[in-house]
C-alpha cells in the first residue's frame, strides 16, 4: 500500500473516486466528513430531535449507531435510541442481534427489541414456508410496520437507517429499470405524514466497503454472514451490474445519486405526494385502505 495522500503516512485505503490513498486517520476524518455533509445538505439531524436508530446488528446499522454517537452524541437537545427487529432467521440473526446488545450497552444507548414471532405469531422462516410470497417481500414490509410503529411509539422525531450509497443507488436502478417511476418518487420525501416517522440515511453519501473498513479500523464487532434469503431478489442482479459498472469506471455510483437528484424537482411535479390514510385494521398509514402488512397477515392465516 502506497502512502497516505494527505500526511504521507502508510496508507490503509485507496479511494478510486478520488484517486486518493488514506491512511487510518485521514481515512475517519474522510468517512465522518460525508457523514456530516449528508446530514446537513439533507437537515437529517435537527435540534431537540429523539433519533430512534434502526439496528439489527449487521455491519451498517452497527456503524451508523457507533458514529452518530460519537458525532452528536454530546449535544444535550439530541436523544438516541435503538431498536432491533428480530425477524426469526434461524442461525443468521441471533448473533447480530447479541453484537446490537453489546454495542448498545457500550454505547450507554437505550435498546429495545421486538421480534416476529411475538408481534405476528410467527418468524420469517415459518412465514416463508407456508406463504406464496419470497422472503423479502414478508421481511421488507413487516421490518418497516414495526420499525415504525415502534419509533413513534417510543416518541422519535426521526428514525435513521444504515442505508449506504449502494442500497440508494441499487433502489434507485431497480425502480427505473422496473418502469416503476412513482416509485422511484417516493424516494424522495416531500412533507411530513401522520403517523409516518422521518427516515433518515447518514451513509447515503458511504461506499458499503468504506463502511466494513471504518468498522474494522475502530474494533466495531461485526458479523460477516450474509441472510440466507439474500439470493432471492432481482436487487442482486441489479447489486452485480454496479458492482462491476463502479469497478470500471470509479465514481459511477455518485453519478448515479446525482442524476436522481437532479431530476427530484420533475419527480414532484409528476408524481406529487399522496396523503396516507390509516389502515381499516390496525391505524398505520398507508396509501391504500388496508396496509401491506395487513394484507400479508390475513393471506397468511395470522389476523
Amino acid at each position: 500500500m502506497k502512502s497516505c495522500s494527505v500526511c504521507g503516512k502508510r496508507a490503509v485505503y485507496f479511494q478510486r473516486h478520488s484517486n486518493r490513498h488514506l491512511c487510518r486517520k485521514h481515512f475517519i476524518y474522510d468517512f465522518e466528513k460525508r457523514v456530516k455533509y449528508a446530514v446537513k445538505k439533507y437537515g437529517m439531524i435537527q435540534k431537540n430531535d429523539r433519533i430512534a436508530i434502526a439496528l439489527s446488528g449487521g455491519k451498517d446499522s452497527t456503524a451508523l449507531t457507533f458514529v452518530l454517537k460519537k458525532l452528536y452524541g454530546k449535544r444535550r437537545d439530541l436523544e438516541f435510541f435503538a431498536i432491533t427487529v428480530d425477524e426469526g432467521i434461524a442461525g443468521y440473526r441471533p448473533p447480530t442481534v447479541e453484537i446490537a446488545k453489546k454495542v448498545t450497552e457500550m454505547l450507554e444507548i437505550p435498546h429495545y427489541i421486538i421480534s416476529f414471532k411475538e408481534e405476528f405469531g410467527m418468524d420469517l422462516d415459518e412465514m416463508v414456508k407456508i406463504g406464496n410470497k419470497k422472503p423479502c417481500s414478508y421481511c421488507g414490509v413487516f421490518r418497516k410496520y414495526l420499525l415504525n410503529r415502534t419509533a413513534r411509539e417510543l416518541n422519535a422525531t426521526k428514525l435513521a437507517t444504515g442505508h449506504n450509497l449502494d442500497d440508494e443507488t441499487q433502489t434507485i436502478l431497480l425502480n427505473f429499470m422496473q418502469g416503476d417511476i412513482e416509485r422511484l418518487a417516493r424516494l424522495i420525501p416531500q412533507r411530513v405524514q401522520e403517523n409516518l416517522v422521518v427516515r433518515i440515511k447518514p451513509f447515503r453519501e458511504i461506499y458499503e466497503k468504506e463502511v466494513m473498513l471504518y468498522c474494522i479500523l475502530n474494533g466495531i464487532e461485526v458479523d460477516m454472514n450474509e441472510c440466507p434469503y439474500s439470493r432471492f431478489p432481482v436487487r442482486a442482479v441489479i447489486r452485480d451490474f454496479l458492482y462491476e459498472f463502479e469497478n470500471r469506471y470509479p465514481g459511477r455510483k455518485f453519478s448515479v445519486m446525482r442524476s436522481f437528484e437532479a431530476l427530484q424537482d420533475c419527480f414532484k411535479a409528476n408524481f406529487p405526494q399522496k396523503d396516507l390514510n390509516r389502515c381499516e385494521i390496525c391505524g398505520e398509514p398507508t396509501p391504500k385502505q388496508i396496509c401491506q402488512a395487513c394484507v400479508l397477515r390475513k393471506e397468511l392465516g395470522i389476523l
